[in-house]
């Protein structure tokens, strides 16, 4: 597997997403609209996270329109507005990080602490989305497989279906490139389990490492 910054944030999505959903009881850090099926959940089994899910979507709503309005006054100014937008991220899942080891293990999803660092980490994740979209439109998505696992396979029954030579080259350059971020993300997935029943919630110490590889491994053709 080739490691390339949408590699690296694919990686640190299914991490983030899995470590955020078993520390704090449910939720989605990264795939925010999924916790839409928790609150049900929790509304029926009498389990907490109920405001902390419902706070993660407008709060990865604004910190996109932010990052965005952000962009704008970057250009405006000349400033390297990847760059920038990949140190922001750094900065929100440090400090995510650092509230889940310093006040983890967490007894419930709604305690102020429980909150407070759950929606900063969903914040992390909806920068990471913005910058995606934007700055590495022609890669795959880093943080949202379902759409990406459907397209791997059309491709793979359009080949099997049979397709002219040149249209054969392009799908399966789509499906290298699909194929690696999935699996780059299941594999961060794997891994924040294994850590997180191993350590607990010292597993966050891990995305601000791989949030800073991100952001020293700008890749060349990503438009800034």
């Amino acid at each position: 597997m080739k490691l390339t910054m949408p590699t690296l944030l694919s990686f640190n999505a299914g991490y983030v997403d899995t470590a955020g959903f078993m520390a704090l009881h449910g939720l989605f850090t990264a795939h925010v609209t999924g916790n839409f099926v928790t609150i049900g959940a929790a509304l029926v089994l009498g389990t907490s996270s109920i405001v902390t899910k419902l706070l993660a979507l407008p709060t990865f709503c604004v910190m996109v329109v932010l990052a965005r309005l952000l962009r704008y006054r970057l250009l405006g100014r000349g400033k390297p507005v990847l760059k920038t937008l990949l140190g922001l991220k750094l900065v929100l899942l440090t400090v995510g990080g650092a509230l889940a080891i310093w006040y983890g293990p967490f007894p419930r999803g709604d305690d102020a602490a429980a909150m407070l660092t759950g929606l900063t980490l969903v914040a992390g994740m909806a920068v990471q989305n913005a910058l995606q979209r934007v700055h590495l439109g022609s890669s795959p998505p880093t943080t949202l497989m379902t759409g990406t696992t459907t397209q791997i396979m059309i491709d793979l029954g359009d080949l099997l279906h049979g397709l002219p030579a040149e249209q054969k080259a392009v799908v399966h350059g789509r499906l290298a490139r699909m194929s690696v971020a999935v699996l780059a993300f299941a594999l961060g997935c794997a891994l924040a389990a294994l850590l997180f029943a191993a350590v607990s919630t010292w597993c966050f110490a891990l995305p601000p490492v791989l949030a800073l590889a991100a952001y020293l491994h700008r890749d060349a053709n990503a438009s800034d």
